[in-house]
Protein backbone atom coordinates (compact mmCIF):
# COMPACT_ATOMS: atom_id res chain seq x y z
CA UNK A 1 0.00 0.00 0.00
CA UNK A 2 1.28 3.66 -0.77
CA UNK A 3 0.03 6.11 1.60
CA UNK A 4 0.69 9.78 1.40
CA UNK A 5 0.11 11.97 4.57
CA UNK A 6 -0.33 16.08 3.79
CA UNK A 7 0.75 18.39 7.08
CA UNK A 8 2.90 20.83 5.82
CA UNK A 9 2.92 22.97 8.69
CA UNK A 10 3.74 24.33 11.38
CA UNK A 11 6.35 22.71 13.57
CA UNK A 12 3.93 22.05 16.79
CA UNK A 13 1.31 20.66 14.35
CA UNK A 14 3.87 18.28 11.74
CA UNK A 15 4.67 17.02 15.73
CA UNK A 16 1.06 16.12 16.65
CA UNK A 17 0.58 14.81 13.46
CA UNK A 18 3.95 12.39 13.88
CA UNK A 19 1.77 9.42 15.78
CA UNK A 20 -1.12 9.09 12.83
CA UNK A 21 2.13 8.23 11.11
CA UNK A 22 3.55 5.62 13.48
CA UNK A 23 0.32 3.43 13.80
CA UNK A 24 -0.06 3.37 10.13
CA UNK A 25 3.18 2.28 9.62
CA UNK A 26 2.52 -0.63 12.37
CA UNK A 27 -0.81 -1.59 11.28
CA UNK A 28 0.60 -2.05 7.36
CA UNK A 29 4.12 -2.73 8.03
CA UNK A 30 4.75 -2.93 4.30
CA UNK A 31 2.95 0.24 3.35
CA UNK A 32 5.03 2.50 1.25
CA UNK A 33 4.48 6.23 3.29
CA UNK A 34 5.48 9.79 2.10
CA UNK A 35 4.41 13.17 3.69
CA UNK A 36 4.18 16.50 2.43
CA UNK A 37 5.67 19.06 4.24
CA UNK A 38 6.77 22.44 4.11
CA UNK A 39 10.56 22.71 2.49
CA UNK A 40 11.55 24.76 5.81
CA UNK A 41 10.50 21.79 7.87
CA UNK A 42 11.38 18.77 5.77
CA UNK A 43 14.81 18.03 8.00
CA UNK A 44 12.72 17.14 10.63
CA UNK A 45 11.39 14.21 8.83
CA UNK A 46 14.32 13.07 7.04
CA UNK A 47 15.47 9.68 7.84
CA UNK A 48 12.56 9.22 9.58
CA UNK A 49 12.41 5.25 10.27
CA UNK A 50 8.64 4.84 9.14
CA UNK A 51 8.78 7.34 6.00
CA UNK A 52 9.74 6.19 2.19
CA UNK A 53 9.64 9.91 1.28
CA UNK A 54 8.99 13.36 1.91
CA UNK A 55 7.84 15.74 -0.29
CA UNK A 56 8.60 18.90 -0.30
CA UNK A 57 5.90 21.85 -0.53
CA UNK A 58 8.10 25.25 -1.39
CA UNK A 59 4.89 27.27 0.04
CA UNK A 60 7.16 30.89 -0.36
CA UNK A 61 8.93 30.13 -3.78
CA UNK A 62 5.48 28.73 -5.45
CA UNK A 63 3.45 31.57 -4.83
CA UNK A 64 5.09 33.14 -7.15
CA UNK A 65 3.66 32.41 -11.01
CA UNK A 66 7.49 32.35 -12.22
CA UNK A 67 7.48 29.02 -10.14
CA UNK A 68 4.32 27.83 -11.19
CA UNK A 69 5.68 25.16 -13.14
CA UNK A 70 7.50 23.35 -11.15
CA UNK A 71 4.33 23.54 -9.16
CA UNK A 72 2.15 21.95 -11.41
CA UNK A 73 5.42 19.05 -12.06
CA UNK A 74 5.12 18.38 -8.58
CA UNK A 75 1.34 17.80 -8.87
CA UNK A 76 2.39 15.11 -11.68
CA UNK A 77 4.82 13.34 -9.33
CA UNK A 78 2.25 12.94 -7.05
CA UNK A 79 0.16 11.44 -9.48
CA UNK A 80 2.53 9.14 -11.38
CA UNK A 81 3.04 7.70 -7.81
CA UNK A 82 -0.44 6.12 -7.65
CA UNK A 83 -1.01 6.75 -4.01
CA UNK A 84 -3.88 4.16 -2.27
CA UNK A 85 -4.20 6.03 0.08
CA UNK A 86 -4.01 9.98 1.56
CA UNK A 87 -4.80 11.50 4.51
CA UNK A 88 -5.07 15.49 4.81
CA UNK A 89 -3.98 16.85 8.61
CA UNK A 90 -3.94 20.19 7.57
CA UNK A 91 -7.88 21.09 5.99
CA UNK A 92 -6.81 24.35 4.27
CA UNK A 93 -7.53 24.55 0.94
CA UNK A 94 -4.35 24.03 -0.82
CA UNK A 95 -3.39 20.65 1.35
CA UNK A 96 -6.97 19.81 -0.05
CA UNK A 97 -6.70 20.81 -3.86
CA UNK A 98 -3.24 19.08 -3.45
CA UNK A 99 -4.63 15.83 -2.07
CA UNK A 100 -7.37 15.83 -4.50
CA UNK A 101 -4.57 16.41 -7.67
CA UNK A 102 -2.80 13.40 -6.58
CA UNK A 103 -5.59 11.21 -7.62
CA UNK A 104 -5.26 8.65 -4.33
CA UNK A 105 -7.48 5.61 -3.94
CA UNK A 106 -9.05 7.09 -0.64
CA UNK A 107 -8.46 10.53 0.40
CA UNK A 108 -9.69 11.03 3.95
CA UNK A 109 -9.26 14.29 5.70
CA UNK A 110 -10.84 16.71 8.94
CA UNK A 111 -14.33 18.21 8.96
CA UNK A 112 -12.71 21.92 9.30
CA UNK A 113 -14.58 24.74 7.94
CA UNK A 114 -12.21 27.84 7.47
CA UNK A 115 -11.88 27.30 3.63
CA UNK A 116 -13.81 23.79 2.41
CA UNK A 117 -11.30 21.43 2.04
CA UNK A 118 -13.77 19.07 3.27
CA UNK A 119 -15.26 18.78 -0.13
CA UNK A 120 -12.29 17.27 -1.60
CA UNK A 121 -12.58 14.05 0.85
CA UNK A 122 -13.97 10.87 0.61
CA UNK A 123 -13.93 10.48 4.41
CA UNK A 124 -14.39 13.17 6.91
CA UNK A 125 -13.50 12.90 10.55
CA UNK A 126 -15.08 15.48 12.60
CA UNK A 127 -13.18 17.16 15.90
CA UNK A 128 -16.11 16.16 18.42
CA UNK A 129 -16.01 18.74 20.71
CA UNK A 130 -14.14 22.56 20.75
CA UNK A 131 -11.70 20.92 23.52
CA UNK A 132 -10.59 17.39 21.63
CA UNK A 133 -7.11 17.84 21.58
CA UNK A 134 -5.40 18.02 17.73
CA UNK A 135 -3.83 14.64 18.34
CA UNK A 136 -6.56 13.01 19.15
CA UNK A 137 -8.37 14.70 16.38
CA UNK A 138 -5.42 13.99 13.74
CA UNK A 139 -5.78 9.65 15.20
CA UNK A 140 -10.06 9.52 14.61
CA UNK A 141 -8.80 9.53 10.67
CA UNK A 142 -7.60 6.26 11.68
CA UNK A 143 -10.66 5.16 13.30
CA UNK A 144 -12.65 5.89 9.91
CA UNK A 145 -10.09 3.52 7.69
CA UNK A 146 -10.04 0.76 10.22
CA UNK A 147 -7.03 1.14 11.88
CA UNK A 148 -6.55 0.68 15.46
CA UNK A 149 -5.32 3.35 18.16
CA UNK A 150 -3.92 2.89 21.06
CA UNK A 151 -0.77 4.81 22.69
CA UNK A 152 2.14 1.92 22.71
CA UNK A 153 5.08 3.39 20.11
CA UNK A 154 8.28 5.83 20.14
CA UNK A 155 6.77 8.85 19.09
CA UNK A 156 10.28 10.83 18.19
CA UNK A 157 12.84 7.99 17.82
CA UNK A 158 15.90 9.34 19.17
CA UNK A 159 18.86 10.56 15.96
CA UNK A 160 22.35 9.04 17.92
CA UNK A 161 24.31 10.98 15.22
CA UNK A 162 22.83 13.94 16.07
CA UNK A 163 22.78 13.50 19.97
CA UNK A 164 26.75 12.49 19.78
CA UNK A 165 26.63 15.74 17.60
CA UNK A 166 25.38 17.67 20.32
CA UNK A 167 26.89 16.22 22.82
CA UNK A 168 30.28 16.97 21.22
CA UNK A 169 29.83 20.90 20.84
CA UNK A 170 27.95 21.49 23.80
CA UNK A 171 28.93 18.56 26.58
CA UNK A 172 26.64 18.06 29.37
CA UNK A 173 29.13 18.17 31.93
CA UNK A 174 26.97 16.69 34.84
CA UNK A 175 24.73 19.51 34.80
CA UNK A 176 21.19 19.43 34.79
CA UNK A 177 19.86 21.26 32.02
CA UNK A 178 16.50 23.70 32.45
CA UNK A 179 15.51 24.83 28.55
CA UNK A 180 14.00 28.32 27.90
CA UNK A 181 11.70 28.72 25.17
CA UNK A 182 10.98 32.79 25.10
CA UNK A 183 9.79 32.81 21.72
CA UNK A 184 6.29 32.56 19.88
CA UNK A 185 5.05 32.79 17.10
CA UNK A 186 2.33 35.05 18.08
CA UNK A 187 3.64 38.44 20.47
CA UNK A 188 0.52 37.55 23.01
CA UNK A 189 2.18 34.23 23.44
CA UNK A 190 4.93 35.75 25.13
CA UNK A 191 5.64 35.08 28.45
CA UNK A 192 7.64 38.52 29.05
CA UNK A 193 11.21 38.09 29.00
CA UNK A 194 11.47 40.03 32.68
CA UNK A 195 9.55 36.94 34.05
CA UNK A 196 11.85 34.56 32.67
CA UNK A 197 14.87 36.48 33.73
CA UNK A 198 13.74 36.09 37.29
CA UNK A 199 13.09 32.52 36.90
CA UNK A 200 16.68 32.10 36.04
CA UNK A 201 17.83 34.22 39.24
CA UNK A 202 15.73 32.28 41.25
CA UNK A 203 16.54 28.79 40.13
CA UNK A 204 19.95 29.72 39.98
CA UNK A 205 19.89 30.42 43.86
CA UNK A 206 17.86 27.39 45.00
CA UNK A 207 19.98 25.00 42.24
CA UNK A 208 23.77 25.44 41.84
CA UNK A 209 24.42 22.57 39.54
CA UNK A 210 21.34 24.50 36.94
CA UNK A 211 22.54 25.60 33.56
CA UNK A 212 20.04 27.46 30.58
CA UNK A 213 20.19 26.39 27.53
CA UNK A 214 18.07 29.00 25.88
CA UNK A 215 15.99 27.99 22.46
CA UNK A 216 14.52 29.85 19.51
CA UNK A 217 14.66 30.83 15.85
CA UNK A 218 17.07 33.48 14.55
CA UNK A 219 13.61 35.98 15.10
CA UNK A 220 14.63 35.28 18.84
CA UNK A 221 18.12 36.54 19.40
CA UNK A 222 17.34 39.63 21.09
CA UNK A 223 15.63 37.25 23.77
CA UNK A 224 18.47 34.92 23.98
CA UNK A 225 20.64 37.60 24.40
CA UNK A 226 18.65 39.39 27.16
CA UNK A 227 18.29 36.12 28.88
CA UNK A 228 21.89 34.95 28.47
CA UNK A 229 23.30 38.04 30.45
CA UNK A 230 21.12 37.26 33.56
CA UNK A 231 23.51 34.25 35.05
CA UNK A 232 26.86 34.43 33.27
CA UNK A 233 28.72 31.07 32.97
CA UNK A 234 25.39 29.16 33.79
CA UNK A 235 23.24 29.98 30.53
CA UNK A 236 23.92 28.85 26.81
CA UNK A 237 22.41 31.38 24.19
CA UNK A 238 21.16 29.04 21.34
CA UNK A 239 18.72 31.16 19.55
CA UNK A 240 19.33 30.67 15.55
CA UNK A 241 22.39 28.27 16.27
CA UNK A 242 20.53 24.65 16.09
CA UNK A 243 19.11 22.62 13.21
CA UNK A 244 15.51 21.08 13.71
CA UNK A 245 17.16 18.05 14.32
CA UNK A 246 19.79 19.33 17.42
CA UNK A 247 16.82 21.57 18.69
CA UNK A 248 14.86 18.03 19.08
CA UNK A 249 18.23 16.32 20.46
CA UNK A 250 18.57 19.27 22.92
CA UNK A 251 15.41 18.52 24.35
CA UNK A 252 15.62 15.47 24.68
CA UNK A 253 18.49 15.81 27.54
CA UNK A 254 16.87 18.65 29.55
CA UNK A 255 15.80 17.89 32.96
CA UNK A 256 13.00 20.10 32.55
CA UNK A 257 11.58 22.60 29.79
CA UNK A 258 10.16 26.07 30.21
CA UNK A 259 8.10 27.29 27.39
CA UNK A 260 5.53 29.24 25.37
CA UNK A 261 2.88 27.78 23.17
CA UNK A 262 5.19 26.91 20.77
CA UNK A 263 6.23 24.72 18.86
CA UNK A 264 9.36 23.01 20.85
CA UNK A 265 7.21 22.70 23.45
CA UNK A 266 5.12 19.90 21.70
CA UNK A 267 8.87 18.28 20.90
CA UNK A 268 8.87 18.32 24.60
CA UNK A 269 5.44 16.90 24.99
CA UNK A 270 6.37 14.05 22.37
CA UNK A 271 9.60 13.03 23.95
CA UNK A 272 7.77 12.74 27.41
CA UNK A 273 10.19 15.43 29.15
CA UNK A 274 9.07 17.38 31.86
CA UNK A 275 7.18 20.82 30.83
CA UNK A 276 6.32 23.95 32.51
CA UNK A 277 4.09 25.02 29.79
CA UNK A 278 2.40 28.89 29.84
CA UNK A 279 -0.69 29.93 28.76
CA UNK A 280 -2.15 32.81 27.33
CA UNK A 281 -4.76 33.46 24.36
CA UNK A 282 -4.77 29.68 23.45
CA UNK A 283 -7.07 26.74 24.65
CA UNK A 284 -4.77 24.11 26.04
CA UNK A 285 -7.11 21.28 26.54
CA UNK A 286 -7.27 21.88 22.52
CA UNK A 287 -3.65 22.46 21.89
CA UNK A 288 -1.67 22.34 24.68
CA UNK A 289 1.43 19.58 25.61
CA UNK A 290 -0.23 16.24 24.74
CA UNK A 291 -0.26 13.98 28.19
CA UNK A 292 0.28 17.37 30.19
CA UNK A 293 -2.41 19.54 29.76
CA UNK A 294 -3.50 19.72 32.86
CA UNK A 295 0.03 21.28 34.12
CA UNK A 296 0.01 23.80 31.76
CA UNK A 297 0.06 27.37 33.32
CA UNK A 298 -3.15 29.91 32.74
CA UNK A 299 -4.36 32.87 34.60
CA UNK A 300 -8.57 33.11 35.29
CA UNK A 301 -8.52 36.06 33.70
CA UNK A 302 -12.39 36.16 31.88
CA UNK A 303 -10.46 36.57 28.81
CA UNK A 304 -8.13 33.82 28.41
CA UNK A 305 -8.23 31.89 25.81
CA UNK A 306 -9.24 34.44 23.89
CA UNK A 307 -7.84 32.86 20.71
CA UNK A 308 -7.18 35.87 19.13
CA UNK A 309 -3.55 36.04 17.34
CA UNK A 310 -3.46 39.60 18.84
CA UNK A 311 -4.23 41.36 22.22
CA UNK A 312 -7.22 43.54 22.90
CA UNK A 313 -7.06 44.11 26.36
CA UNK A 314 -7.10 47.16 28.07
CA UNK A 315 -3.84 46.05 29.95
CA UNK A 316 -1.97 44.16 26.90
CA UNK A 317 -0.61 40.79 27.81
CA UNK A 318 -2.41 40.93 31.65
CA UNK A 319 -3.03 37.28 31.18
CA UNK A 320 0.56 36.59 30.71
CA UNK A 321 1.49 38.79 33.29
CA UNK A 322 -0.69 37.15 35.60
CA UNK A 323 1.64 34.09 36.31
CA UNK A 324 4.23 34.62 38.19
CA UNK A 325 7.55 33.80 38.16
CA UNK A 326 7.38 32.14 41.76
CA UNK A 327 4.34 29.71 40.32
CA UNK A 328 6.88 28.39 37.18
CA UNK A 329 9.92 28.73 39.39
CA UNK A 330 7.85 26.32 41.77
CA UNK A 331 6.35 23.83 39.35
CA UNK A 332 10.12 23.18 37.90
CA UNK A 333 11.31 22.40 41.59
CA UNK A 334 8.57 20.16 41.19
CA UNK A 335 10.09 18.80 38.43
CA UNK A 336 13.13 18.58 39.74
CA UNK A 337 12.25 17.18 43.04
CA UNK A 338 10.26 14.30 40.85
CA UNK A 339 12.94 13.29 38.61
CA UNK A 340 12.92 10.01 39.74
CA UNK A 341 8.68 9.63 38.68
CA UNK A 342 8.12 7.62 35.53
CA UNK A 343 7.11 10.68 33.23
CA UNK A 344 11.05 11.90 33.25
CA UNK A 345 12.38 8.87 31.64
CA UNK A 346 8.84 8.43 29.75
CA UNK A 347 10.00 7.23 26.51
CA UNK A 348 6.36 6.37 24.61
CA UNK A 349 3.59 8.18 23.62
CA UNK A 350 1.09 8.85 27.08
CA UNK A 351 -1.86 6.72 27.38
CA UNK A 352 -5.18 9.50 26.66
CA UNK A 353 -8.56 7.60 26.46
CA UNK A 354 -9.86 8.62 22.63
Amino acid sequence: MKILILKPSSLGDVIQALPVLRLLKEHWPASRISWWIDSALAPLLEDDPDLTGVIRFERRRWSSPRHWPEMVESIRQLRRQSFDLAIDLQCLARSGAFAWLANPGLLVGLDEVREGARGFYDLVAPRPTFHTHAVDWYLSTLKLIGVPVHHDFIWMPERPGVAAGVERRWPAEGARWIILQPGARWLNKRWPVEHFAMLIRSLSAGHPDLRFAILGGDSDRELGDALNRVSPGRSLDLTGRLSLAEMVEWIRRCAVMVSNDTGPMHVAAALGKPLVSIFGPTEPRRTGPYGQVQGALQSRMSCAPCMKSHCTHSQPLECLRAVSPEAVAARVADWLDAAALPLASLKRMPRVSL
